[in-house]
């Protein structure tokens, strides 16, 4: 049964996407949750969920209201971007909090697939009386925590491959480093980064490009990096090594080790099963994003064994004519968008 929400309630949980949306990069792998409290049309109360072991978007919320407007709680209503938590983690279940503030109707959009949650937040606080609404702005609300949904249901990292490709379907040339956007899209692709929890690359890119897979273009954390070396014959003095920042190497040969506290070595064999090995190990170290920015060769090795979720996808304005091809998806684009001479192509692998 769809539930009709009037133009004012929209607005409100509009207003905590938009708070939830504070926390991207800092969140995940927990989700992105915002929640605001109104007492007739008004704003008395706001919060977003910070990161881990913080304290709840609900919780942060009820702290905001000012002393002359906490009377008002028993008559408020609170809207939430993600159904309140029922179990006792890091922090207090919303639940009880809601319960506790006496708080009589919630306004909810997404439910949460946290199997310990899962509909079962919503059954509680209707138990004890109080009345609560789903589905507003719904599409939305899941589109917000589809990293932790993700995260929950598939147990693995959210996978978003990202690479540029010229106008004529070229990603670059074999031993040449050719740039093919404009500066506008490398600074996006530098927000990115803040965004997620780690980045990847292929041997060959490490080598030959020499990146440092920082966002120094924009604020935020940097992801850690991750680099494939099967051999475990990288330079030390490769940015990834050598600038103190966290990385894991990837490698079927420990033969070599790092005294830098920085480097992490992870042995993985190196066979069909590599990538599905390392995206279990990297969900088991609660990594919730990962930005593949390799080469062609690490890029359709995802898409071929479909272990992707999202490709972000640059064409540039310029020719190459010979070099190496672009991957190759098996969907068709969902948006595009212009970023100024280049075309940026958005690919969702359902």
């Amino acid at each position: 049964m769809n539930q009709f929400f009037s133009k004012k309630q929209e607005l409100f949980i509009r207003r905590a996407f938009d708070l939830a949306r504070l926390a991207e990069g800092s969140a995940v792998p927990n989700p992105m949750v915002g929640a605001v409290i109104v007492f007739k049309d008004r704003i008395i109360g706001e919060g977003f969920f910070k990161g881990f072991g913080m304290p709840h978007a609900e919780v942060n919320a009820v702290n905001n209201i000012k002393t002359d407007d906490r009377k008002y709680l028993t008559q408020s209503e609170i809207y939430v971007s993600l159904e309140p938590c029922n179990f006792f983690g890091k922090t207090p279940a919303c639940t009880s909090l809601i319960l506790k503030s006496k708080i009589p109707k919630v306004i909810i959009s997404s439910i949460d697939k946290t199997p310990q949650v899962s509909g079962n937040g919503i059954d509680l606080l209707r138990q004890n009386g109080v009345e609560v609404l789903t589905g507003i702005l719904e599409k939305k609300g899941n589109e917000l925590v589809k990293y932790r949904t993700n995260y929950v249901e598939r147990n693995t990292p959210f996978v978003i491959l990202k690479y540029a490709k010229s106008k004529d379907g070229f990603i670059g040339r074999k031993d040449e480093n050719i740039w093919i956007t404009n500066q506008f899209s490398k600074t996006l692709v530098h927000k990115w980064r803040s965004e997620i929890n780690a980045i990847m690359i292929g041997t060959n890119t490490a080598r030959q490009d020499n990146p440092k897979l920082t966002n120094r273009l924009y604020f935020g954390k940097n992801p850690l990096r991750i680099v494939l070396d099967r051999k475990n014959d990288l330079p030390e003095n490769l940015h990834i090594f050598s600038d103190g920042l966290p990385t894991w190497q990837i490698t079927e040969n420990i033969s070599r080790t790092f005294s830098q506290t920085h480097i992490t070595q992870i042995e993985i064999p190196f066979d069909d099963f590599l990538l599905v090995n390392l995206l279990k190990k990297m969900h088991q170290e609660k990594i919730g994003t990962l930005l593949v920015e390799g080469g062609a060769q690490l890029l359709q090795s995802f898409i071929n064994q479909n272990l992707w979720h999202e490709a972000r996808i640059f064409e540039g304005n310029k020719l190459i004519k010979k070099g190496i091809l672009a991957p190759q998806l098996p969907v068709s684009q969902n948006e595009e968008f212009e970023i100024g001479n280049d075309i940026l192509r958005i690919f969702h692998n359902q």
